[in-house]
């Protein structure tokens, strides 16, 4: 009999806090600026957190909402809810107040876990007044009944203070004392690897955000794999990334380093200067800046030094080939991982093999991770799309998502009777089984009856020497449907017109394919969701921008 020697872990959440606590305490497991916290640290305050939660009736599949930004109580209040197999909702903490009206009611919260104080990045007290206008009126804080959220029954700082409504730190601390940690012990022991861990509220193109279901082995099996056997060289693991831990692209790393017995970098926010210095300090083996405007913001800043990345050996960079092009040159050490992952998937369904060579990394993202199937479809007719041929990417395999939560009707599109998910995204295979991004479904522009997909011309006009980012959206149109119209961030240094740009298109692509308008931006002006280009954003400038024509 033969074997091969490859098998997988799964574990529930918790018990990856735990196992990691047990087998290496004293070795830290998050790092911020100033701070560090060793695993057993990170345990005890979880721990605590779980104690108070109890306290307050929580039990086995409630909800708990977590809105902070990246720091310790994130980190302890996720943790905290896992370990008794509550269903952690982190909260996007860019929302305002309606977006977050909307998430506490749907998700139903039985417990809020936010902070106080005047030196965060955003006043969450202030924020959750505005969403919930009764709670600062509450009889009792530990016996919330408020009309605008019916299921919530206590809102929690983890840090802070004396804020009507709430219950304080302290207090929740002197509620924890009424349980123990066998009290949490056992809760944990009642998980199921297939429970609910967590739901991702995740923005698309409907009216609202949609509860993304997520299972312990859905957000654990896939991280952990990827971190212990592919991300982990001589022994080390020591991830950086620059993302929200409220958003996958963040959480799953940090969940695989805690897998792989590693070490997680990152900042309460996103400032080059302070990431560069993190990044000297601690030497990660792996960086995950993810999207064109991390990694950029680093390189451009006045004290970024190639030296300082010395220590890189993995680097997870989705963007334009020219870009990817650019950063290995820049990072020779570093092997560049390109990957195909969104929320529905908890995080990476695909990436590139070791084997790959740099031209495949920058135009495809990689091949299915082991244990995921993929299939690519026409979106009209349902049959398979031959080879180099663009259509809907479905996947299947244990990373999906169980559906949106209370929405029958959204999950039944999403998945199908064969428990495919339909990603909405645009791929096509070639013939070594890589996988090709063409744009989102929705971001497919219909040109005088020609497909064209936006990320395609945003690439083109990336490879202009004076274009640093680049978005493509659909104008309507009476002749063609609708035309191509660019949004651009020019490089420092350059100048550049819009005449110009568009005279570099001409006979370079097609002509249905060149913009016929360019609108530029500068850094700060870009509409954003918490990674990416927000292009509903974009539709809105762009309506604006034609009305002001228009009365000209």
């Amino acid at each position: 009999m033969t074997y091969n020697g490859d098998w997988c872990e799964v574990a529930p959440v918790g018990d990856l806090l735990v196992r990691g606590a047990h087998r290496h305490p004293d070795q830290d497991l998050i790092v911020f600026p100033g701070n560090r916290y060793t695993y057993e640290e990170v345990l005890d305050g979880a721990t605590r957190v779980a104690r108070g939660l109890l306290a307050l009736g929580v039990e086995l599949g409630d909800h708990v909402g977590l809105l902070a930004p990246n720091g310790i109580e994130f980190v302890e209040g996720f943790f905290g809810a896992a370990l008794i197999g509550s269903v952690v909702v982190p909260l996007n903490a860019r929302h305002k107040a309606a977006e977050l009206a909307y998430i506490i009611e749907d998700a139903d919260l039985k417990v809020l876990l936010t902070l106080a104080g005047t030196d965060e990045y955003v006043d969450f007290v202030d924020l959750i007044d505005e969403a919930i206008p009764s709670l600062s009126g509450a009889a009792s804080t530990s016996r919330l009944a408020l009309p605008e959220a019916p299921m919530l029954r206590g809102a929690v700082l983890m840090r802070g203070e004396g804020e009507a409504g709430f219950i304080g730190r302290s207090e929740f601390d002197h509620l924890a004392g009424r349980r123990t940690c066998d009290d949490v012990h056992q809760q944990r022991l009642r998980v199921r690897v297939r429970d609910t861990a967590a739901i991702l509220y995740t923005s698309g193109t409907t009216a609202h955000p949609k509860g993304c279901m997520l299972s312990h082995e859905a957000l654990t099996r896939g991280p952990v794999d990827r971190a212990a056997k592919r991300l982990t060289t001589d022994g080390r693991h020591i991830s950086w990334a620059a993302g929200p831990l409220f958003h996958i692209a963040a959480l799953a790393p940090l969940l695989g380093a805690i897998g792989a017995g590693g070490t997680y970098l990152t900042d309460t926010y996103f400032e080059p200067g302070r990431a560069l210095e993190l990044i000297a300090q601690e030497r990660p083996t792996t960086a995950w800046p993810w999207f064109p405007a991390s990694i950029q913001a680093l390189m451009d800043h006045p004290a970024f030094d190639t030296g300082v990345f010395a220590s890189l050996r993995y680097l997870f960079l989705i963007g334009p080939r020219v870009l990817i092009e650019q950063v290995q040159r820049m990072f020779p050490a570093a092997e560049l991982v390109a990957a195909c992952g969104m929320t529905e998937t908890a995080g990476i369904y695909a990436l590139s093999e070791r084997s790959e060579t740099v031209a495949d990394r920058s135009g495809a993202q990689g091949k299915p991770a082991p244990g995921i199937e993929v299939r690519i479809i026409d979106p009209d007719t349902g049959a398979e799309q031959p080879i180099d041929v663009p259509g809907e990417i479905l996947v299947r395999g244990y990373c999906v998502t169980d559906g949106y939560y209370k929405d029958p009707v959204k999950t039944a599109e999403a998945l199908d009777a064969g428990r495919w998910l339909h990603t909405g995204d645009l791929y096509s295979r070639r013939e070594s089984g890589c996988l090709v991004f063409h744009g989102r479904l929705k971001d497919m522009l219909k040109v005088g009856g020609e497909n064209v997909a936006a990320i395609e011309i945003e690439a083109f006009l990336c490879e202009h020497p004076a274009v640093k980012t680049a978005a493509v959206i659909g104008r309507p149109d009476e002749r063609l449907d609708e035309v191509p119209v660019a949004f651009v961030e020019i490089r420092a240094g350059h100048t550049l017109r819009a005449e110009d740009l568009i005279e570099f298109c001409r006979g370079r692509i097609s002509n249905f394919k060149i913009p016929r308008a360019v609108y530029f931006l500068r850094p700060h002006e870009w509409p954003m969701s918490a990674t990416k280009i927000n292009k509903r954003q974009l539709q809105v400038r762009l309506a604006e921008l034609t009305t002001e024509m228009d009365a000209l």
